[in-house]
């Protein structure tokens, strides 16, 4: 087992999810970076980029045998996990009525189901010596949006996920949290925006909605995933943080 601290995060290819491996790169944890975006993945966080702290294993973060084979090679590799970071999403638009049957439980697998696989499998590995998961969530878990039933409902049950899994696996030393981000300048938000007929006029009436005066950063949930899950947070557990430039302060 090697002495260096390993941390797992899904979806991080680009965005958020690639934010929050480097801020742990940066602070000489080795990686294990689990994305569908193969050739992305590789592009980015490829042996030849970052050497062998790395390890990027491409699968399907709602398909178990793909979640299990990720874990298998990450204890293989590393011999232990410290941190879990379940950031894997998307974000399918639509109200209940206009939302098939399949593009519900794809919601509901890419953004949910795949925190509990992976949780599922990498609990063990840190049962007995202790660890730290981080679940991102969203604002969207608290406030809901026209168009975002499937979206809002997968964002609040990672919320319901991270308070059951902090009491139960407490005793295991354990410690899960959630980060709910804001409006984020990630590829997701620029392809929001692209389906509007305004792009500028969005864009400043987001602004406008943030008293800090600027739309998030993937450093900015970063630094808040790397602080749940770092040392200095050792008496954090089942709490949701929500970063979003106070937009969200003064209610929906």
């Amino acid at each position: 087992m090697t002495d260096t601290r390993t941390v797992l995060v899904t979806g991080p290819a680009k965005g958020i999810g690639r934010g929050i491996a480097e801020r742990f790169l940066e602070a000489g944890y080795a990686a294990v970076l689990f994305d569908i975006d193969r050739d992305e993945l590789l592009r980015v966080w490829g042996p030849s980029r970052t050497g062998g702290s790395v390890l990027p294993i491409a699968g399907d973060a709602a398909e178990e045998d793909d979640v299990r084979a990720a874990v298998s090679q990450a204890i293989e590799r590393f011999g232990r996990l410290d941190a879990l970071v379940n950031n894997a999403g998307i974000e399918i638009a639509g109200r209940v009525d206009q939302l098939t049957a399949a593009q519900w439980d794809r919601q509901i697998a890419v953004n949910l189901k795949s925190a509990f696989l992976f949780s599922r499998h990498v609990v063990p590995c840190m049962r007995g010596r202790g660890g730290a998961i981080v679940n991102i969530s969203s604002v969207h878990a608290f406030y809901a949006y026209p168009g975002c039933a499937a979206y809002d409902a997968s964002k609040a049950g990672m919320i319901g996920l991270t308070r059951a899994m902090a009491l139960d696996h407490g005793p295991d030393g354990i410690r899960v949290n959630a980060v709910c981000p804001g409006y984020i300048r990630t590829p997701l938000l620029e392809q929001w925006l692209s389906t509007l007929p305004d792009r500028e006029s969005a864009l400043r009436e987001v602004l406008k909605a943030h008293p800090l005066g600027r739309i998030g950063t993937p450093r900015d949930i970063a630094e808040a995933v790397f602080f749940l899950a770092s040392d200095a947070a050792s008496f954090i557990s089942g709490t949701c943080l929500i970063v979003d430039g106070a937009m969200t302060a003064p209610g929906h």
